[in-house]
């Protein structure tokens, strides 16, 4: 069945989350946002290399998600990650440093922006090939099951990939064996710069489930609240049931879909773009926090010098971080089962 979020989730979540998680949630939202900004900047400068997506407009999505998780729970998402591997415990300087090719970055400076790796916090990955890591993602949520443990998988990835083939292939298997997978859709509307409305024959992805005998929802992605009721059900399910679901949440990106693309490019107008940001998911998280006496803009402010102050530590410590030797080139290429070799013996 599909629903849509209604005011009821927000108030659920206001009554059964504790203060300091709230709280913490518009930090992880504000230390999102900083960090995307000065990524942009950096690309300016030439430190990032090669292509960066930015995650400016959709932070509701990875931090209401991400918000339900146990530290032994994986994620695995496609190339706009920034964010989702910060919020799942990676450190932001290594982030960082992974983003200027560094060799303290967390893939050792050989992933960059699409390739986030950190085995040790669950972040499986950002996978730069559309729907390439959702298989991954079932693949994962059938070793739970073979294992018999109860750790959940969360798999993003934008609306563009729900037409590739591994997407139907992996949610017939995912439904048909029961494997604890959450399969996230998130939905700004663009697959580069392609409207939904030219590339599916459906505009609402999560009836795709429906074939499948899936659960699935529909959820406010720019109302940070909605989504952590929406997908902390679908966590449940999966862990008691071993039961997958499919989400789709409905956010926007503020900026283009890489940092080769125009703002507005010449695919929706100035004006869209303009009416999208008057729903910002920070400043109404922030208008919620308020109403409710959680926060004054002290606090407002304060967490935001807080997320600022880590980001320029995240760069100084990128920019601390020495180039990746020339022989890093040849290791994690080949698995060699009798061991290593050095490049005399090639």
């Amino acid at each position: 069945m599909t629903t849509t979020a209604t005011p009821e989730h927000v108030s659920r979540q206001l009554a059964s989350t504790p203060k300091a998680q709230l709280v913490d949630m518009l930090y992880q939202m504000l230390l999102g946002r900083r960090y995307e900004e000065r990524c942009a900047e950096m690309y300016a400068l030439q430190k990032i290399g090669g292509f960066c997506h930015l995650y400016i407009g959709q932070e509701a999505v990875a931090i209401g998600a991400l918000s339900t998780l146990r530290p032994d729970d994986l994620i695995i998402t496609a190339y706009r990650e920034h964010v989702h591997a910060i919020v799942k415990g990676c450190d932001p300087g290594k982030v960082m440093a992974e983003l200027f090719g560094r060799r303290d970055g967390v893939s050792r400076g050989k992933g960059g922006s699409m390739h986030l790796f950190d085995k040790e916090k669950g972040m499986l990955g950002g996978h730069g090939i559309v729907g390439g890591h959702i298989p991954l993602a079932t693949g994962t949520a059938f070793a739970a099951k073979y294992q018999q443990k109860d750790y959940v998988t969360l798999c993003f990835f934008g609306e563009a990939a729900v037409n590739i083939g591994t997407f139907h292939e992996s949610l017939n298997m995912a439904a048909l064996w029961k494997l604890p997978v959450i399969y996230i859709v998130e939905n700004n509307r663009f697959g580069m710069g392609t409207a939904i409305e030219r590339s599916s024959a459906i505009y609402d992805v999560a009836q795709r489930a429906c074939a499948y005998d899936m659960a699935s929802e529909t959820v406010d992605g720019m109302d940070v609240l909605a989504v952590r009721d929406v997908i902390g059900r679908a966590v449940d399910l999966a862990r008691r049931e071993h039961a997958p679901t499919l989400i789709e949440a409905r956010c926007y990106r503020f900026m283009g879909h890489s940092m080769s693309d125009p703002v507005h490019g010449h695919y929706r107008t100035k004006e869209e773009v303009q009416e999208q940001k008057e729903q910002d998911p920070i400043r109404s998280y922030v208008d919620i926090l308020k109403d409710a006496g959680l926060v004054d803009q002290k606090v407002v402010e304060d967490l935001d010098r807080k997320a600022r102050e880590v980001t320029d530590q995240a760069i100084q410590f990128a920019d601390a971080s020495p180039e990746p030797s020339p022989d890093a080139l040849f290791e994690d290429v080949y698995s060699m089962p009798y061991g290593p070799f050095t490049r005399s013996e090639q």
